[in-house]
């Protein structure tokens, strides 16, 4: 199978179909004897393609895959002046001219379309060329975007049952969402020892997303002399806020130094932090959804309040389901999230009974379920 993928601006988008690729590479080494645990039902990966954004996040993320990349132009529509509306759908002509040319070139047998800007030139391009597209929806709401490009495809994937209803009938289907097969198993203690961290106290996780949030580094900034005195905290910044960010640890003693890290963001290391974590502060964005579901961990969701409530509607469902708490951002400043915190983490039943729940979320085949869907509209 020739794969082609694609999807950016946020880590949601671009691990899920990392993720896929991963499935279907191992499908090829167990045909080649050289992984028993993957599935021979699967088609060999033959060649697999990553179409994102110049200058995206997902550039640097697919390259530390070792996944070929090319880039087209794309930008949104929503919220923008129509004179900017215009201007970028311009871009989006040009943007779905070179895809054209990307996929006469590359040849692919199938299309995996994960969300961002660069799927919206990419899926039109490939329904011009008849070659079939596979949607996956992260998230719980579709945008207007994935509404709209959902009619050029052949079949839509979804993570939960209640995304069915927004598509036509018999076209979506629930396969949960694909997350690194490294995140399934592993020993907690394990990844705290390998990142330096205490067995006690617990640990919690800040991690405002891909580019970092900063509503929710000012608050843990402002907090973080009592947060320190009851967890270690792993603080992913981003890059905008970490002057700031590090101001606050500087203004701790030493000891209390000792229980904070900060970054501005984890590849690699991503899993072990996941996996040492008790307690997760986050957006509530798509990855938010199947990777703390993987490594049962509870969460603080601070939904973005300006994602199209898409961050909203995921927070609620995390909520609905026992496995999360939601703060809205604008009672960040009254010191809600530090308050939240403390709550969950002097309440260990509770702690635990989240966990629990956000672990029944996890679909460990999901990224296999997927793969099949892609066999079956390639042909192969």
């Amino acid at each position: 199978m020739r794969l082609l993928l694609s999807g950016g601006g946020t880590g949601g988008h671009v691990y899920p179909a990392l993720a896929v690729a991963e499935e279907l590479q191992s499908a090829g080494a167990a045909e080649a004897g050289l992984s028993a645990g993957a599935d021979r039902g699967l088609p060999t990966l033959d060649a697999v393609l990553y179409v994102g954004t110049p200058g995206g996040l997902e550039a640097d993320i697919v390259a530390r895959q070792g996944v070929p990349f090319r880039s087209v132009q794309a930008a949104g529509l929503r919220g923008l002046s129509r004179g900017q509306q215009m201007v970028n759908s311009l871009r989006l002509v040009g943007g779905v001219a070179q895809a054209w040319r990307i996929l006469r070139e590359f040849q692919p047998d199938v299309v995996l379309a994960t969300g961002g800007y660069a799927s919206a030139p990419v899926v039109m391009a490939a329904w011009l060329r008849r070659c079939p597209v596979l949607i996956y929806l992260p998230d719980v709401v579709p945008g207007l975007a994935v509404r709209f490009l959902s009619h050029f495809a052949r079949r839509v994937a979804v993570s939960f049952d209640a995304s069915l209803d927004y598509f036509a009938a018999g076209k979506a289907e629930v396969t949960g969402y694909p997350v690194r097969g490294a995140l399934y198993g592993g020993d907690k203690e394990a990844a705290k020892r390998r990142l330096g961290l205490a067995a006690q106290p617990k640990v919690v996780l800040v991690f405002g997303g891909s580019r970092g949030a900063h509503s929710i580094n000012v608050a843990v900034s402002a907090a973080l002399e009592r947060l320190v005195e009851l967890a270690q905290i792993i603080h992913i910044a981003g890059e905008a806020d970490l002057g700031e960010v590090r101001q606050a640890r500087d203004r701790l003693s030493v000891p209390q130094r000792q229980r904070y890290r900060t970054h501005v963001y984890l590849h690699e290391e991503m899993v072990d932090a996941l996996r040492a974590a008790d307690l997760a502060v986050a957006r509530a964005g798509a990855a938010t959804m199947g990777e703390f579901a993987a490594v049962g961990l509870p969460s603080v969701l601070v939904p973005y309040p300006y994602a199209g409530q898409h961050q909203e509607a995921n927070a609620d469902f995390m909520v609905s389901k026992g496995a999360a708490v939601k703060v809205l951002d604008a009672k960040l400043v009254e010191g809600a999230l530090g308050d939240a915190v403390a709550r969950l983490l002097s309440d260990g039943p509770r702690l635990r009974s989240m966990a629990e729940n956000a672990s029944k979320l996890a679909r460990p085949d999901a990224a296999r379920a997927i793969a099949k869907q892609l066999a079956l509209l390639s042909g192969g």
